[in-house]
């Protein structure tokens, strides 16, 4: 699903939007999402799950092509966790 999906069907579930409207919220939901995680905060959605941004430490690995040791810088990624709603609605048969 892409983002132009989610606003069509923003613009179809909810109503009374224009597709221009929905845009701009959606926008500006993702905007405040991206700007929470980037201070380091945790974003609960209560029944769909957490974002949090976690903290890699360096290590090492191995250049595939080469075989050479490198260290692997460290780095923030970004994970999700599911809440058990989510997981349940996920695994009805």
């Amino acid at each position: 699903m892409t983002k132009a999906d989610i606003i069509d069907r923003v613009c179809e579930v909810v109503g009374g939007f224009s597709k221009k409207e929905a845009a701009d919220l959606v926008e500006k939901i993702f905007d405040v999402m991206k700007s929470t995680l980037e201070n380091g905060e945790k974003i609960k959605i209560s029944g769909f799950g957490n974002f949090l941004v976690r903290e890699k430490q360096p290590r090492p690995g191995r250049n595939p092509q080469t075989g050479t040791e490198i260290t692997i810088d460290a780095r923030k990624v970004l994970t999700f966790k599911p809440s058990p709603v989510l997981k349940q609605a996920l695994n009805q048969p």
